[in-house]
């Protein structure tokens, strides 16, 4: 069974794959935010004219599903560099994220049973 790579390996791991190829000038957090953003509207064309039903199944079609993981990844690595760049948490951003959530949209209902 494959072990799940931790959040700060992987970032770690891209900084060092950037290094090598000597990318760091490149990779600003402008350069990352619009990279992101290419490959996330990559992730959104595969899906662009699917009809629920069938967007729902993509990952039954083999070459489909990677194709989907691969933008997955994508889009993760530049998000992952772009936390980096700037010294954001993403687990930490999520997480507060998540909280201020919570309080802005409280659950139907919930206030009635206190």
């Amino acid at each position: 069974m494959t072990e799940h790579p931790d959040l700060a390996g992987l970032q770690r791991r891209l900084t060092e794959f950037a290094a090598a190829r000597d990318w760091q000038p490149y990779h600003t957090p402008k350069n990352l935010a619009s990279a992101l953003s290419v490959e996330a509207a990559e992730l959104v064309e595969i899906f662009q004219w699917l009809t629920p039903d069938e967007s729902a199944a993509v990952m039954s079609d083999p070459s489909t599903a990677h194709r989907v993981t691969d933008e997955v990844a994508d889009v993760l690595a530049y998000l992952l560099q772009f936390c980096e760049a700037l010294d954001i948490d993403p687990l930490s951003a999520l997480a507060a994220k998540i909280e201020r959530n919570e309080g802005r949209f409280p659950v139907p209902g919930a206030e009635d049973a206190t």
